[in-house]
């Protein structure tokens, strides 16, 4: 159980530092990821961005992951999907909808500054947590896209499983715990409030 994201963080940071040696680079998940990641990207003495990945929603029970796009990439559990009967019209539209609010929220954060160049580079990709794990996914594959030499996967929590499915888009993932009655992400904090974008922007600029 942790405290809050901040605890959460300075915990991570420990691990991660322990883990990954040279320059490197930290991109956090917004919102929550970009608390836990502030002390991260302190400890690797590591410059702190974005990535923003959006998940696409069930129909009908909009909190249900069935995929997740960031920029240029699309996740889809065909599983799912099949499962659950989504038809490719609606489908389309859940895509063409996340992509047009990762496209928002990218802008907002960044506020006029460029994106940053990975190529070459390691890099960190921070969250509060793992669920489902599909917005990790496309976190994941857009940064190895954009050309990071080595993509590490670190977050506070997630399911036993997490770790293996994740680590099909990454070179390492450090998860601290992995509680075999995984719920939900929020479970595992005391205080588990929204963020704001604005903490996010301020955070970026610190």
């Amino acid at each position: 159980m942790f405290r809050d994201r901040d605890d959460a963080g300075r915990r991570l940071a420990g691990a991660v530092a322990a883990r990954v040696s040279g320059p490197a680079l930290v991109l956090a998940i917004p919102r929550g990821g970009v608390v836990v990641a502030v002390p991260v990207a302190a400890a690797l003495d590591a410059p702190l961005d974005v990535v923003v990945p959006r998940k696409l929603r069930a129909p009908l029970n909009p909190e249900l992951a069935i995929g997740a796009v960031a920029p240029g990439v699309q996740v889809v559990d065909d599983g799912l999907v099949r499962m659950l009967g989504v038809d490719e019209a609606y489908l389309r539209d859940e895509v063409a909808r996340a992509e047009a609010e990762v496209a928002r929220r990218t802008a907002s954060y960044r506020d006029g500054r460029p994106p940053p160049n990975l190529a070459g580079r390691t890099v960190v990709v921070v969250d509060d947590g793992v669920a489902t794990g599909a917005t990790a996914m496309a976190a994941l594959r857009w940064a190895r896209a954009a050309g990071a030499e080595r993509v590490v996967f670190a977050a506070p929590v997630g399911p036993t499983d997490a770790s293996a499915r994740l680590g099909e888009d990454c070179d390492d993932v450090l998860l601290l715990e992995t509680p075999s009655g995984f719920g939900a992400v929020g479970e595992w904090y005391e205080r588990f409030g929204q963020v704001s974008d604005a903490q996010v922007r301020t955070a970026l600029v610190a």
